[in-house]
């Protein structure tokens, strides 16, 4: 049998390197469509997205070094698999994400909610100590 990543390692992936279900869902379109290369507006339309908002996720993508832009054409992104462990775990996280899209929908917005609980109470402990040093 093949060496397919477990559940815990693509559970990891997503909340490591995934910010949000359309982060998500772009790069499972770039991976599935292998090798097309997508534009910024071809990446709106399938997401259902404005044009800014897109470019900001493939951005992200690139950036994580999840996806390529396409050389000398700006504007233009690939899914290159740098080994075939990245291939395996993208092919996990495709079969997961399809089987349980409500699970992997809620813990990328269960994670984002955290990260911003985080952020108040960082806020909030901040002002107290000021407020004690008064």
């Amino acid at each position: 049998m093949e060496d397919i990543p477990a559940q815990r390692e693509v559970d990891e992936f997503i909340l490591r390197r995934i910010d949000s279900v359309p982060h998500l869902e772009a790069l499972l379109l770039l991976w599935t469509s292998r090798p097309r290369e997508w534009s910024v507006d071809d990446m709106a339309k399938a997401l259902y997205v404005r044009t800014d908002m897109a470019q900001a996720i493939l951005e992200d993508l690139a950036q994580r070094e999840l996806i390529s832009v396409v050389p000398n054409e700006p504007g233009r992104y690939v899914f290159a698999a740098r080994s075939d462990d990245q291939n395996k775990l993208m092919q996990a996280v495709d079969r997961t994400y399809r089987h349980e899209l409500v699970r992997i929908s809620t813990m990328i917005h269960s994670k984002a909610s955290s990260a911003l609980r985080d952020f108040a109470r960082a806020f909030r402990f901040t002002k107290e100590k000021d407020k004690d040093k008064e």
